[in-house]
């Protein structure tokens, strides 16, 4: 049976609703029939007249949405409401904070297990976290602290020494002048040394022993004394600077490989020669680019060199002037850590710095009275951050600049004897440090190297070095090693066994090889042909075999 439901349509026939006849019997309408026009085709049953008051009042929502009427919300009542609540809070969280302060002993939380005292788990207003171990008292723990602390500053008063790594010192025996220059590879396997008796002395740490002689010395430049020696950044050239007008690049083994062209003499602007005139004074290597490197010279210039055109001209000509618009001689030049600034500082006391990356007319720093007109600056380092660099010179100061503001230094120390042209000053490999050498006046018998600290430039300590003047001052990154050149023609090493790594150290405690002894005895024959008969000795003749 079918039951109540929507009247079923087939296009425009409709029909009426189905109801069930045991439940609900067929109502007769007792209006007229609707005409079949109306309809369609026609209509089965009795269809139902919709009257105008239906139309108007019934709707598909009017079940349930004529009834319902919208919420309304009174806001004063609201915000008295919330305002009410708010200042119950306040009052109840100070009726809380006064209980807490009143009630002390009581305890919050779990209760205590079974066998322990609260007097042990009452914890102090410094204790903090589970309570302490037996045999250590709360007293004891907060003086450790305390200790603790007071250690640390102790600590670091103590290894301002102890981070100079001088506990051991090996003594590289280079000749009986002094040392001026000494460079190391970036790996530390080996030291180049050179001095001013014109030599140059190659020494292999790997394969050196305790017997501590070079592997190769030469004389790269005749005659004229070494007054610079630098390794590249990859540690395959070696860059000799002599008192000759002609800078030289050796390989790691002693092998040349390439001598810089020298200059016409007889020009006189510095610009329209290919290489420098007169002596040279100092030299470095491009911090990044390995085939790139820099000279400066007494004829008021530093040139840029390429390895593979240094034989034919140089790169670049870089002229330094002084206030007037004289030329300058430079005594030492050198690159920033990231090489972005050429720098030298002249004999007048000036120093000047060009941008890398820019032409070289116009200086990008000019510092005319940096020290005293007249004094060599003997030395110029960076620091490894870049912000800062020092200067050494022969009016017995060391001075600390800031690139950011150099129109006065940061720091000056003076007081530090010097009589060589190329005492060098340098920073620490942590950037804490300053250290420079000085020369021997009148009366004194030791030379020193001064340790100053880089932020207040105190004083930290001086180590005494030998009966000699100090010039030359290298400290290895790497190694962890300082390398000293002195005035006797001796280098030392100094390391120490638990800070430092590998190189002079291999080569410390390595024994001598024994040298294999061979005896051999050889018959010469002394051939005199016109010696007496009963003299003449006859010659030794091979047999010879004979033939069957």
């Amino acid at each position: 049976m079918l039951k109540k439901g929507k009247p079923i349509q087939f296009g425009k026939i409709s029909l009426p609703k189905l109801v069930n006849d045991e439940t609900e019997p067929e109502k007769e309408h007792p209006s007229s029939t609707v005409p079949s026009d109306a309809i369609g085709f026609g209509s089965f049953g009795k269809a139902e007249v919709e009257t105008s008051e239906s139309k108007n009042t019934e709707t598909p929502s009017s079940s349930f949405s004529l009834d319902k009427k919208a919420k309304q919300f009174d806001i004063d009542e609201l915000v008295t409401q919330a305002r009410e609540s708010i200042a119950e809070m306040k009052t109840a969280e100070k009726e809380n904070t006064e209980d807490n302060n009143d009630e002390e002993g009581e305890n919050i939380g779990t209760p205590f297990p079974p066998g322990f005292k609260e007097e042990e788990a009452e914890l102090s207003d410094v204790e903090i976290g589970p309570p302490l171990p037996p045999g250590f008292s709360a007293a004891s723990g907060i003086s450790r602290v305390e200790d603790e602390a007071s250690s640390e500053e102790e600590e670091d008063k103590e290894t301002i020494g102890d981070r100079l790594p001088l506990s051991q010192e090996i003594p590289l025996q280079h000749g009986t002048k002094a040392v001026s220059a000494i460079g190391v590879d970036p790996a530390g396997s080996r030291l180049v040394s050179g001095s001013i008796d014109y030599d140059i002395s190659y020494w292999d740490f790997m394969g050196m022993d305790s017997s501590l002689k070079a592997f190769r010395t030469l004389r790269p430049c005749e005659c004229h004394p070494i007054n610079d020696v630098k390794y590249s950044s990859t540690g395959d050239s070696v860059l000799i600077v002599a008192g000759s007008a002609q800078a030289k690049i050796y390989d790691r083994d002693g092998i040349e490989v390439v001598e810089c062209k020298k200059g016409d003499p007889y020009l006189t602007d510095m610009r329209k020669t290919t290489g420098h005139v007169s002596g040279l004074s100092a030299g470095a290597w491009h911090p990044r680019n390995k085939s790139e490197f820099l000279t400066c010279s007494l004829d008021g210039t530093c040139r840029i060199w390429e390895i593979e055109s240094a034989d034919r001209t140089q790169k670049h000509v870089i002229k330094a002037r002084s206030q007037s618009g004289l030329r300058i001689a430079p005594n030492i030049c050198n690159y920033s850590r990231d090489g972005n600034l050429v720098a030298c500082g002249c004999q007048d006391g000036s120093i000047h710095m060009w941008d890398h990356r820019k032409n070289y007319v116009n200086t990008a720093i000019t510092m005319r009275n940096a020290h005293q007109n007249g004094s060599e600056i003997t030395s110029l380092d960076f620091s490894y951050d870049g912000r800062e660099f020092i200067t050494r010179s022969n009016d017995e100061t060391l001075k600390l600049w800031d690139l950011r503001k150099y129109k006065t230094p940061v720091h000056v120390a003076s007081g530090l004897f010097s009589r060589f042209a190329m005492t060098d000053c340098i920073f620490s490999p942590d950037d804490k440090m300053v250290l420079t050498g000085t020369s021997l006046e009148k009366g004194e018998q030791i030379g020193k190297v001064h340790v100053f600290d880089r932020v207040t430039f105190e004083k930290l300590c001086e180590v005494q070095v030998s009966d000699s003047h100090v010039i030359r001052l290298v400290w290895h990154p790497k190694l962890n090693q300082i390398f000293i050149g002195c005035g006797n023609g001796v280098v030392k090493c100094y390391y120490d066994p638990k800070k430092s790594h590998r190189g002079a150290i291999l080569c410390a405690d390595k024994k001598q090889r024994k040298k294999k002894q061979t005896e051999v005895f050889t018959t010469t024959q002394v051939i005199t042909p016109h010696a007496l008969p009963m003299f003449r000795q006859d010659r030794y003749k091979p047999a010879v075999p004979t033939v069957l």
